[in-house]
């Protein structure tokens, strides 16, 4: 698994938000755990297989925000334990 941090300028609300969620999800079929904040001006998601930045980068760009960077790095999913 991978977890994705998009730093993405131009989000001023929370529909801008929602805009970039559902481009993500529509770019990244398997993101799971998607979310954005125009205040820290990022979108994070956890996904099974490493996503193709370039996809990614002509999707945030297509909605008219900015993409300032892209972190991928390994994900391993926390176990809870009682003991």
């Amino acid at each position: 698994m991978y977890k994705v941090v998009l730093k993405i300028e131009g989000m001023m609300c929370g529909m801008c938000e929602a805009h970039i969620n559902d481009t993500v999800r529509k770019a990244v079929k398997d993101a799971k755990k998607l979310s954005s904040s125009h205040k820290k001006g990022e979108c994070s998601f956890i996904c099974e297989n490493e996503p193709d930045k370039s996809l990614l980068e002509e999707a945030i760009k297509a909605t008219g925000y900015e993409l300032k960077d892209i972190s991928i790095e390994a994900y391993k999913k926390k176990k809870w334990s009682l003991f």
